[in-house]
């Protein structure tokens, strides 16, 4: 959520009336994020999220915006999409493809606990009950052909050591894809700052502007990564058994899925890594924007590779 194109009051006010919400009060930047640019947008009758997307192309945007509503009207805590007066999801905006969402009240939560661990597993696994019914699919656009792709963009930049790292880990994941796992629509970046928390209730999954088509775990072994880590990227046994124990109660997991853990923790670090490296080192011009710390997740895969986290036992109860 960064600020790439910026748009005006005047601008805004003028795009507006597509939609009844009323006439626009106030917008606001919203600094955090890393892909699309996002107002705070308040109207005469309600709080929204105006989100200009910046490399989606608009042919794309259906399966996104089509997805968050199937969800929403699946029961699941995700914002719902706003319709505008002719039924369509999104329009063009300061030459960008651009949307609005209700506004959830919360804030993330950036020291989780168990529970909070056990609750966005929860919800996690009903996001992918509903996907299930979701007829949509779209390639994810970070797969292994940009993992190779964005290796090589970054190659120069990397020791020696980091290059080998990376080309070896690329080997494993292509022979790991040869089995397959439960697969369907998945956010695909579920990190503590796209939940949402009003006080102890989980409000709102946000932000899905990597979802696509892929697998169930590997969706939840980012998840992981992020939320049941310690600030060494070490996993956090008793957080990490809250989300994954909370997750198998609702979908429970498959023994491919038990088998594919280790490998699929790798993947997520792996893809983290890629795109923080070419951010940083390659970065967009915006108003608001700082890139992340690629470091973190070469910590994390570095200890996923040295210390396989192999399904808990303590699990299989």
């Amino acid at each position: 959520m960064s600020v790439f194109t910026k748009v005006t009051d005047a601008e805004v006010s003028a795009w507006l009336p597509r939609f009844s919400v009323g006439a626009l009060v106030s917008l606001t930047p919203i600094a955090e994020g890393i892909e699309n640019t996002n107002y705070f947008l308040t109207t005469a009758e309600g709080q929204y999220v105006l989100t200009l997307y910046e490399r989606l192309p608009a042919e794309d945007l259906p399966f996104y915006l089509n997805f968050t509503a199937h969800l929403a009207n699946s029961g699941v805590a995700v914002p719902h999409p706003i319709m505008d007066r002719t039924g369509g999801l999104f329009s063009m905006l300061n030459g960008k493809p651009a949307a609005l969402t209700e506004r959830v009240a919360g804030r993330p939560q950036m020291s989780p606990t168990p529970k909070h661990c056990a609750d966005v597993g929860q919800e996690l696994a009903r996001l992918h009950l509903a996907s299930q019914k979701f007829r949509g699919r779209l390639t994810n656009k970070r797969g292994p052909g940009w993992m190779l792709s964005t290796y090589r963009a970054v190659r120069s930049v990397l020791s020696a050591e980091q290059s080998k790292t990376i080309a070896d880990e690329l080997a494993y994941q292509r022979a790991r894809r040869e089995t397959r796992l439960p697969s369907g629509a998945v956010h695909a970046d579920l990190f503590r700052d796209n939940v949402l928390f009003d006080g102890d209730r989980l409000a709102g999954l946000i932000d899905f502007g990597f979802a696509a088509t892929d697998e169930f775990g590997y969706d939840l072994a980012i998840t992981v990564n992020d939320w049941c880590v310690d600030a060494s990227g070490e996993l956090d046994p008793q957080r990490r058994n809250s989300m994954l124990a909370a997750y198998a109660a609702i979908r429970p997991f498959t023994d491919a899925e038990k088998s594919a853990w280790p490998a699929l923790l790798r993947a997520g670090a792996l893809r983290f890594w890629l795109s923080r490296l070419y951010d940083l080192h390659f970065p967009r011009s915006a108003e608001l924007n700082t890139p992340h710390d690629p470091g973190h997740f070469e910590r994390i895969l570095q200890s996923r590779i040295a210390r396989p986290s192999y399904w808990p036992s303590e699990l299989n109860t």
